[in-house]
């Protein structure tokens, strides 16, 4: 049996939930989400809860609120966002450090590791760590790349006992608009993904995304460049 610890948050993790499932044919799934202090934690959680009943799936909290203390990113801030414009998408480095928190995937991946070595120590079964980083461009984040991943898969070989973890990132050179194009023919309900920074509550069940943060504004100009209809739900267009 394929075993598989999946990282959720939101669309790119939703989609490869989907893609884990039906595409690489994984028949025992966890899902790990964290509870970080992040300011849509409400509206990411519901939409990670609802696919794992739709995928059923095991779902698993983590709650690290501490990482929110040291955060200094707008997620983590309850403060005014500034909206992000088409210049501000072209000039993405200087908005990189508005959204970093500090160690963030490396601190999710380490969780999902240890996870993955429990299963191993008290049931000798093997569980691929799956998270959903994907292709940047060249204004990215450093723990969204190729070398990252490398790098932490070497880091597991001295971190678990037994060693021979794999960490995988089937996304990591997609982009948005693909990973909508693949999601389209997963039949993934992207209306029930959030990818926005901020709380903005639910209308009909569904989650309301701002439609002005730096995600925002991504998700909403790769549903138009995949041609896939965006079915989410926006405060602001």
């Amino acid at each position: 049996m394929k075993n598989a610890v999946v990282l959720v948050s939101g669309l790119d993790s939703i989609a490869l939930s989907y893609y884990v499932k039906y595409k690489l044919k994984y028949e025992n799934i966890k899902f790990l989400f964290f509870d970080y202090g992040q300011r849509a934690l409400k509206e990411e959680e519901y939409c990670c809860r609802e696919i794992a009943k739709k995928l059923d799936v095991e779902f698993k909290k983590i709650e690290i609120k501490w990482l929110k203390d040291i955060s200094t990113a707008y997620l983590n801030k309850d403060e005014e966002i500034p909206e992000t414009k088409e210049k501000d998408l072209e000039d993405g480095r200087k908005e990189i450090i508005n959204w970093w928190v500090p160690c963030r995937n490396s601190i999710f991946i380490l969780n999902a590791l240890a996870h993955a070595e429990f299963e191993f120590l008290k049931n000798k079964e093997r569980y691929d760590v799956f998270i959903g980083v994907k292709d940047e461009g060249s204004e990215h984040m450093k723990d969204t790349t190729e070398k990252f991943i490398e790098k932490i898969n070497e880091l597991s070989e001295e971190a678990t006992n037994d060693g021979g973890y794999k960490i995988l990132a089937p996304f990591i050179k997609m982009d948005k608009t693909k990973i909508i194009k693949l999601g389209e023919e997963l039949k993934v309900p992207f209306e029930l993904t959030y990818s926005c920074y901020i709380e903005n509550g639910f209308e009909n069940d569904k989650p309301i995304h701002c439609g002005k943060c730096l995600n925002c504004a991504i998700r909403k100009k790769a549903f138009y460049w995949s041609d896939v209809e965006d079915k989410s739900l926006y405060k602001s267009n």
